[in-house]
Order: structure tokens, then C-alpha cells, then sequence
């Protein structure tokens, strides 16, 4: 082809020559280059798409996976967790050993309870044989010997030893080794392993793993160290004052801007100051903000804390709740939810709803000791006859600083408390103030003890330790409850007794009372429905506030209720079902060791005179044996209320005076058997040691009485035959002494122990 030239008007026209192919056309034979080069083109466009899919797939999904890489690094090699929080948690294993060791002994404590319980309910239906005697003693040793160990173990505070960084960092390289070993690893190995036997596996696990890379890429995870868990901020868990850690402990603050002011801004500086726990609240601010940020992590729905007041033991709080109840506070796991945020020591919290206002509760923290002796105050000086038993006198304190003044007249108390609560404390702080009145005489009844026998002459009648001696006095009462009726009707005084000094009231200290046998139960129950009338009122105590310990369902039925350090079945059983929810947490009251008087003699209290009914803490003034000794040999030398008129007017002056007798003849305790003080100078021959093997005995017994414990001297069973007969005099004369295995000596011998032998003197002393 040629090109034409039509002038300058036209472009230049450029013609090549070639050959049309239409699309659609089969190929010719012997046309093959062209196809090929088709094909190549189309590849070509092919894979730049792929190319161009390729690096856009991976442009935004190859940082999230690296972001999911490094995010299994981060949790594998736990770096998500502070040093602190590592530190805490290898103290945290010591506080469960320190734990478990005390519930291990508290476990083993109580099935030996449990053991001696039903040899005694045997001991009552049926009887008991001589093996199941000497197993009960045995299990009462054993019983001994596990309280006092675990007293020893509560007394032990709890000391952690504090990791070393090195140690930190030892635990963070083990559990990141085996993180990796027992978990990446294997979950890498099985998604390589699926994908390799398995490629139609890929269209599942490739698509996911690029969403998830792609979500990765847009909304990367920070690698930051997480706050503490709750469950880790207790008290026992703080470090030491003194103690470092290589990180810091806190966030850095940033770098004040020098084109700034110095000063920062009054914002800034609140949120540096912002407390994580009421104890390092400055401010009543600060600490309704810690208070509701708790309560709203628990779930609560809460409208405001209104008021927050500090006090010398810490804060009280008056708040409101939009829905529910405050009563909810009280629940266990919202309990201690709120210890844990709060910081506070395991009991530290209480809970009392506002009887005004049924959305609304005070809340006080306890960071310190509500009752310090500068708060409780001394024991009031009150003189020997100086007081009428109608008068209100003053016991001691509640925690919110109001005095607990009540008075004695027409109580019909019973006081429950584990051992020690303060039972014999708070009996004894009335009675103190019942043997200062002009009116009032103070009986004392124990079955096991001595009661509130601390005052001395100033009790005006005892029976201790004496069942028929005990239930002699009960009969006594019930009688004298019978003349007075008939008195009170003669003289018209309506229907309660007219105290005075002609005929004064009667105050019955009972101490003990599950210990009571059955019948002298039934007759103080009886007594105690039949005496408020008469002005012979009852003030008891117990370990236990059930029915199968009192004997009856009386505790409820009682005027005045209080509570020590006690179960939680003994708090709904006297004060209601919903008394735990209400506030009154005598459960969480912790009882006195032989070297800590922890919460002892602080009490909850339904029914006092004058005082209302309300779930907080009161302390009872404590009387010392000493204090009461003096007080009572002061008030029985100027002369204790005289019962003369009275009970000649009810007809019965002389039979008390009859048991008047028996009782001062039963306070002279019998004298120590003779065996058992062969026993002890066996003992001191020896120069006291833990314990005496029978074949040790033998001899001294056989040097203080050849006749009688030489009889078997030519009998292979010589010292079989003096133990058998050691175990019968000891227990004919009434001694409370058994054998035991002596297994820290060769061959398991079988022998007594000190400790035995002088407490069993004791109970003649």
C-alpha cells in the first residue's frame, strides 16, 4: 500500500498492511504462532492480577499476623504480667500453704469432735465398754492436743518470704518455656499437620487466618502489661515498705513540656492522685469515689454514696441504690468482692440498712482497730452499793463512739460465742455491775467451770462443777418463782415484782449451758419463762445457739440476744434468716488465741434496754480476775443486799440456808488421791520428764507399796498385770488419767504423760 498526500489540512495517513483475523473463526491449519502469543498475553495479564491480589492481600494482612505473633509471644512469654503481679502470686502460694496447714488442723480438730461426740451420745443411750472408755480418753487427749496446735498455728502470724528479681524472672522464663512446649507448639505442628494431609483444609484455615489479619491490621492489640486481678490485691499480699523491684511499680509519669508551666494542671494533678484503695484516700472525695467504683464493679446499681466521713478506724459511708437492695452488700461473693477492691482485712467491712430509708445502708470500712483502749476507756469505779439494778450503767462502746448503757433489770439473756469469744468476759462485766447494787444479789451456775466465781464473796451463792448440786439451786428458784407469784398478787403490785432493798432482784449467771445434763436444761428453761415476772432473771451463755445444744427452741424466744465471734447457723438461728443480710456478721468474728485477742468481747446485740436494735459492733469493757477480786472482797466486807425479809416472807429461809450449806461445803475441793500422788513423785524421782514408761512406774509403785504392787514379780506379765491395775485405781478414785503410746520411744511403750498427770492434779486443786 502507498500513502497520498492531500494537502496540510489532512494528517498523514499511514497504511501497513496485515491480515484480519476475526475472533470467532476456527484457527487455520499451519497458523500456530499467533495463538501462542495469545495465550502468553493472557498469562502475563493473569498473573499481574494475582500479583497486584497478592500484594494487596499481604499488605493488609501481613502486619496483623505479625501483630497475632507477636501477640502469642506476649501471652506464651507472659509479659503481660508486671513483676508485681508475679511477685504476688508466688507469695500468694505461700498464703495458701499458711492456709491449708490451719484448715488441715481445723479438719482434723473437728472429726476428733466429732468422734467423742458419738462415744458420748453412746455413753447416753447405751453405756459405754472399758475399749470404748479408754477410746474416748484417748480421743479426748488427742482432742487437747489438736486445739492447742492449732491454737499455736492461729498465733503465728503469716511472714512471706519476698522473690528476689532473679527468682521473678525465673518464673516468667519456666512457665513462658512451657507455654511454648505444651501450647504454640503443638498448635502449630497440628495446623501444619492438617493443612499437609489435608489441602482442602487450607480453603477454611486460609481465609481465616487473612480475616483475622486483615481485622489484625486495622485494630492492632497493644502489647501492654495488664492491672492486677482483684483476687490478688489482699493485704497479705502487699510488699514490705522496704522492698524493690527492678521495673517500676508504678507507670512513669511523662516528661513535664518546658514550654509548659511547671505547675500542672489542677486535672492532671487529680488524676496522678486518683486512690486505688481507701487506704491511700486523702480525701472524703476520694474515698465515696473508691467506695463506688467497687460496689459498681460488683454489679450493684448504685445511685450515690451521699456522705463520707473518716474516723479514727477508718471511713463510714451513708450511700443510695437506684434498684435492689442494700442488703445485697451482704451477700458472700459480693462481700467479698468489695474486701478484695477495697483492700480491707477480711471482716473490715459492715453493712447496716437504714430503717428510715429501705435504698439506702451506712457502710463502714474498718482500716484499724475500731476499739483501741484510748477509745474503750477504763473500767468505771463503782462503790459497793452505789447502784440500783433499775439503773443503766455503762458496759463500754460501740464503734461509732456512743456508749453502751443499758440496764440489767428484767433481762432474760443468752449470750452465744465460740470458745474464745469473750463469753466469760461479758458474763463477768455484768456481773460486776450487778454485785455493785443495793437491790440485786448475784446466784453463779457452771457445770464445767467456775463461772463469774472471779468476784469472790461478792457472789452470794455457787454451785460449780456439781450436776445434783446445780439442779438442787434450779429447784430452788422454781419454788422461790412460785412464792412470789403468790407474794405479788397478796401485796397488789400488778404483774411484774417491785424491786428494792426489802426484796431485791435475783441476777442468775449461767455459763456453759449446752454442758447442763437434760434435766437441769429442762428446769432452767422453765425458770427462765417463769422469772421475769418475779425479778429472778437469767443472763446465760453458750458455744451454741441451736435447739439440740440448748435442749429447746428458746434462744429466739429470749428478750435479749448477744452475739460473739460465732456460725453463721448461730446468728439466723437467734436473730432471724435475714439477720446476715441485714448486717449482723457475727460470723466473721474472729475469736482470741492463747497470744491474740483478736475480737474478743466485741459483740452484736438485739433487745438491749434503751439501746436500739441495730447490726453494730459494740466492745465490752474487759474485768481482769485481779479487778474482780478486789471489787469483790471490797463489796462483801461492806456488806451484800440481805435476803433475811424475803424469803421469810415466801416461807423458804430455811431451805436456803440448807443450800446455802451444801453450796460453801462443795466449794472445798476434795483432796488428791493417794495413787495419783504416787504417780506424780514417780515423776519427780525421775526429774520430771515428758513421760513415764509403765516399766518405769512399776518400780516406784512397787518402792511406795511392795505389798500391793509386788504380786507380780515371778509373772511373765508383770507389767501387763500393773498397768491393767494402775488404770483401775486411777479410775476407781475418780482420776481423769489415761495411757497413750509412747511411739518416739522403741517398741511403742505404753506410758503416761506429764502434761496428763498435772492437769489431772489440777482438777483437784
Amino acid at each position: 500500500m502507498t500513502s497520498h498526500d492531500h494537502g496540510p489540512l489532512l494528517p498523514e495517513v499511514i497504511v501497513y498492511e496485515g491480515e484480519f483475523v476475526d475472533d470467532d473463526a476456527e484457527p487455520q491449519p499451519g497458523t500456530g504462532p499467533a495463538p501462542a502469543a495469545a495465550r502468553r498475553q493472557t498469562a502475563r495479564r493473569i498473573a499481574h492480577a494475582a500479583a497486584t491480589a497478592a500484594r494487596f492481600i499481604t499488605g493488609r494482612t501481613l502486619p496483623g499476623l505479625r501483630n497475632a505473633w507477636a501477640l502469642t509471644v506476649h501471652w506464651a512469654a507472659l509479659r503481660y504480667m508486671t513483676g508485681d503481679e508475679i511477685r504476688r502470686r508466688i507469695v500468694k502460694k505461700q498464703l495458701d500453704h499458711y492456709t491449708e496447714r490451719r484448715d488441715d488442723a481445723r479438719t482434723a480438730r473437728d472429726t476428733t469432735l466429732k468422734q467423742m461426740s458419738k462415744l458420748v451420745d453412746k455413753a447416753a443411750d447405751d453405756g459405754l465398754s472399758g475399749p470404748e472408755k479408754h477410746r474416748l480418753r484417748d480421743l479426748g487427749a488427742e482432742a487437747d492436743r489438736r486445739r492447742n496446735g492449732l491454737a499455736v498455728l492461729n498465733a503465728l502470724p503469716f511472714t512471706p518470704t519476698q522473690p528476689t528479681a532473679e527468682q521473678i524472672t525465673r518464673w516468667r522464663g519456666s512457665r513462658g518455656a512451657v507455654r511454648f512446649t505444651c501450647v504454640v507448639v503443638p498448635a502449630l505442628g497440628a495446623l501444619a499437620t492438617v493443612t499437609a494431609t489435608a489441602p482442602l483444609s487450607a480453603l477454611i484455615t486460609g481465609p481465616a487466618l487473612l480475616g483475622g489479619g486483615w481485622w489484625l491490621t486495622r485494630h492492632p492489640i497493644p502489647l501492654t502489661t495488664r492491672p492486677i486481678p482483684a483476687e490478688l490485691l489482699i493485704p497479705e499480699l502487699d510488699a514490705p515498705a522496704d522492698y524493690q523491684l527492678d521495673e517500676p511499680r508504678t507507670a512513669p509519669q511523662p516528661e513535664a513540656n518546658q514550654a509548659e508551666p511547671a505547675e500542672p494542671s489542677a486535672a492532671q494533678g487529680e488524676e496522678e492522685q486518683e486512690p486505688g484503695s481507701l487506704a491511700e484516700a486523702r480525701t472524703g472525695e476520694q474515698a465515696a469515689a473508691v467506695l463506688a467504683t467497687a460496689i459498681r464493679a460488683e454489679g450493684r446499681d448504685l445511685a450515690e454514696v451521699a456522705k463520707a466521713v473518716e474516723e479514727p478506724w477508718g471511713w463510714s459511708f451513708y450511700v443510695r441504690f437506684s434498684t435492689g437492695s442494700p442488703d445485697e452488700l451482704n451477700k458472700d461473693d459480693v462481700y467479698k468482692g468489695l474486701i478484695t477492691r477495697l483492700r480491707l482485712r477480711r471482716n473490715g467491712l459492715l453493712v447496716e440498712g437504714d430503717p428510715e430509708a429501705g435504698d439506702s445502708a451506712f457502710v463502714r470500712a474498718l482500716l484499724r482497730d475500731p476499739f483501741s483502749p484510748e477509745v474503750v476507756g477504763p473500767l468505771p469505779y463503782r462503790p459497793p452499793l452505789s447502784m440500783s439494778i433499775l439503773d443503766a450503767a455503762d458496759f463500754g462502746v460501740a464503734m461509732d463512739g456512743t456508749p453502751l448503757v443499758f440496764s440489767l433489770a428484767g433481762l432474760m439473756m443468752l449470750m452465744v460465742a465460740d470458745s474464745g469469744g469473750g463469753k466469760s468476759g461479758v458474763m463477768l462485766a455484768l456481773a460486776e455491775a450487778a454485785t455493785a447494787c443495793r437491790d440485786a444479789v448475784v446466784f453463779n451456775i457452771d457445770p464445767v467451770g467456775t463461772g463469774v466465781g472471779a468476784l469472790g464473796e461478792a457472789i452470794t451463792l455457787s454451785a460449780c462443777m456439781d450436776d445434783e448440786l446445780i439442779q438442787a439451786v434450779l429447784d430452788f428458784l422454781l419454788q422461790w418463782c412460785a412464792a412470789r407469784a403468790r407474794q405479788r398478787a397478796r401485796y397488789g403490785w400488778g404483774n411484774k415484782w417491785r424491786v428494792s432493798e426489802e426484796h431485791p432482784a435475783v441476777v442468775v449467771y449461767v455459763d456453759e449451758w449446752p454442758q447442763l445434763s437434760d434435766e437441769a436444761k429442762a428446769k432452767l428453761v422453765r425458770a427462765m419463762l417463769l422469772g421475769r415476772k418475779e425479778a429472778l432473771w437469767f443472763e446465760a451463755d453458750s458455744q451454741f445457739g441451736t435447739r439440740e445444744h440448748l435442749g429447746q427452741a428458746i434462744g429466739p424466744k429470749l428478750s435479749t440476744r448477744l452475739l460473739g465471734a460465732c456460725r453463721r447457723v448461730d446468728v439466723t438461728e437467734l436473730l432471724g434468716g435475714g439477720a446476715i443480710a441485714e448486717g449482723y456478721r457475727a460470723d466473721l468474728l474472729q475469736a482470741a488465741t492463747h497470744t491474740e485477742v483478736n475480737d474478743a468481747g466485741q459483740i452484736y446485740a438485739q433487745g438491749l434496754p434503751g439501746l436500739p436494735n441495730r447490726p453494730i459492733r459494740y466492745k465490752v469493757r474487759e474485768v481482769s480476775d485481779a479487778q474482780a477480786a478486789r471489787l469483790g472482797a471490797e463489796r462483801a466486807a461492806a456488806g451484800l443486799p440481805d435476803l433475811t425479809h424475803t424469803l421469810t416472807e415466801a416461807g423458804l429461809w430455811q431451805t436456803y440456808q440448807d443450800l446455802l450449806a451444801r453450796c460453801r461445803a462443795d466449794t472445798t475441793p476434795p483432796p488428791a488421791p493417794a495413787i495419783l500422788l504416787t504417780v506424780r513423785e514417780a515423776f519427780r524421782a525421775e526429774h520430771d520428764p515428758d513421760a513415764l514408761t509403765v516399766a518405769q512406774l512399776a518400780e516406784h509403785l512397787r518402792a511406795a507399796d511392795a505389798d500391793r504392787w509386788g504380786r507380780w514379780d515371778n509373772r511373765a506379765d508383770r507389767l501387763a498385770m500393773i498397768g491393767r491395775h494402775l488404770r483401775k485405781a486411777l479410775t476407781d478414785a475418780g482420776v481423769e488419767l489415761a495411757s497413750t503410746r509412747l511411739r518416739h520411744l522403741s517398741g511403742e511403750p505404753t506410758g503416761y504423760l506429764l502434761a496428763d498427770v498435772r492437769a489431772a492434779l489440777t482438777a483437784f486443786s
